[in-house]
């Protein structure tokens, strides 16, 4: 009882914490569709440095309140929590239908209304749908409900039908093509003005499309989408996050992120090596996309996707604070291209980013007298990034939705004319206090997957807390850049046309 009042104090202390952090006077965040407006901001009230230190501590004092939680069987029962709801056949079938109709009906829109419409990103459904709703609103709807993307994929609904598997694909390209294709399309996005630019932003949509198809056509459906296709890697990854999933027709509630603790691990060491097969994975070692177990990460190559979803975001925010833009001008100024100073910056951060974690692998692995290596810390750590990922995203993505779904349901309502004065919301100053919430809420919920991931690794108590604190780091080092961040006024990133 004694250990149990003092975790209760521990947790209250630590909502205290949260909620200092909370009266610090937010700001709203940067939106990486920087075509569709800026959000202004306010200065904060209190100094800077203590706002950011002040959410750095929460995450540390959470991690330190895990350290306490020891009790195996407890962990795994809250892992393991679940609800099955049976679902009709025919209902399964119908709504799958739908969501193959829309999603093609939806593409055939963005395509045409790109280039017919008025080439205005406020009224353009073509930019509307593919910023505010799908980066946006779908994404949201990903990570917070289910992921519904297999059944909504165009490409994959058009390829599904037509002879493919023609070329085997490569194993051991794993899923680098996915990494790349996921850097290039953030890329496009922040550098070539397809966000205020409805023509361009079509012809890049029609690009994607036949490369997408063509590709799945040869390579088959599975392979392709599974380890290719940038989009569906990022949807079915931000889908493990969330509280409901399908498999084979059934459909199941969980506590939300607790689909990314390896099954695998939580079979070998609480089950005494008895599995119940529920680890399904094909003869590629791809874990099935609609499974609730399966391993998330299964090597290099998605840990630096998991990764490239928490710098997308960071970079996005960066070049369009003021801070940022000031540092883009200095270094152009200095001689350097844009486009050479926005690359190096974009590639030297991903690697930043990537090299601060593969480090603490490699120091957590020597720290402990394990016979587990480096890379297999880095593969089993990998998936709570994805909650501090689908936090960031909340905090950059949950007030340009609000402020933009007017705009949204007016040309999905009406596809083939444009609203004459769209609008748009002007959300009340404490929606912004939201981000911090957000992104402190993405990184308590990655330090507690860590700390079931660790319990399931090693059999020490003081293995499995030791492992994390090289992680735990890391965490907060994101934490405190990316609270940084959304506390800093917008600019308009220079240079980009």
């Amino acid at each position: 009882m004694t250990r149990h009042r003092f975790v209760a104090r521990a947790f209250a202390l630590c909502l205290a914490v949260i909620g200092v952090a909370l009266l610090a006077r937010g700001v709203a965040a940067s939106n990486a569709a920087v075509g569709l407006g800026q959000a202004s901001r306010d200065p904060l009230s209190v100094p800077r440095w203590l706002y950011v230190a002040t959410g750095g501590a929460t995450i540390g004092a959470s991690a330190l309140l895990a350290s306490f939680v020891t009790d195996r069987r407890f962990v795994l029962r809250i892992h393991r929590w679940t609800r099955t709801f049976a679902a009709q056949e025919t209902a399964r079938r119908v709504g799958t239908g739908l969501l193959n109709a829309l999603g093609i009906g939806l593409l055939a829109l963005v395509v045409y209304r790109g280039v017919a419409g008025p080439q205005i990103p406020t009224v353009n459904l073509a930019v509307v749908v593919v910023f505010a709703g799908m980066r946006a609103g779908f994404t949201m709807f990903t990570y917070l409900v289910g992921d519904v993307w297999s059944a909504l994929n165009p490409w994959q609904t058009v390829a599904a039908r037509l002879p493919n598997g023609f070329v085997e694909y490569p194993q051991q390209l794993q899923r680098w093509p996915a990494v790349a294709g996921l850097l290039a399309l953030v890329w496009i996005e922040t550098t070539t003005g397809v966000t205020n630019r409805p023509a361009l932003l079509a012809s890049a949509v029609l690009g994607y499309s036949a490369v997408t198809v063509v590709g799945a056509v040869a390579f088959g459906t599975g392979p392709w989408f599974r380890n290719v296709d940038p989009v569906s890697v990022f949807f079915r990854l931000y889908g493990r996050v969330a509280p409901f999933s399908w498999d084979r027709g059934t459909l199941h509630a969980h506590l939300p992120g607790m689909r990314l603790v390896d099954d695998e691990y939580a079979e070998r060491e609480y089950d005494d090596g008895k599995s119940d097969g529920s680890n399904r994975t094909d003869a590629h070692g791809n874990s099935d996309d609609h499974s609730n177990s399966g391993r998330v990460v299964t090597g290099m190559s998605d840990i630096a996707f998991v990764i490239a979803l928490v710098w997308e975001l960071t970079f996005s925010g960066f070049v369009t604070t003021q801070q940022g833009v000031s540092v883009v001008r200095a270094l152009v100024n200095a001689g350097l291209p844009p486009l050479a100073v926005y690359g190096g910056l974009y590639l030297l951060g991903f690697a930043a980013f990537f090299g601060a974690y593969v480090l603490a692998a490699r120091i957590s692995a020597s720290r402990l007298q394990t016979y587990r290596e480096a890379r297999e810390l880095a593969i089993c750590f990998a998936p709570p990034l994805l909650a501090i990922a689908a936090g960031y995203h909340l905090a950059h993505y949950f007030a340009f939705f609000l402020s933009l779904s007017p705009s949204l349901f007016a040309v999905l309502s009406a596809p083939f004319s444009s609203p004459a004065n769209p609008l748009v919301f002007t959300l009340p100053s404490w929606v912004s206090m939201l981000n911090i919430a957000f992104v402190l809420g993405g990184h308590l919920l990655a330090i507690w997957i860590a700390h079931s991931t660790a319990y399931r690794l090693f059999p020490s108590r003081l293995q499995a807390i030791r492992s994390q604190y090289p992680f735990v780091l890391v965490m907060m080092g994101y934490t405190a850049l990316s609270l940084w961040l959304i506390s800093l006024p917008t600019g308009s990133p220079p240079f980009i046309s």
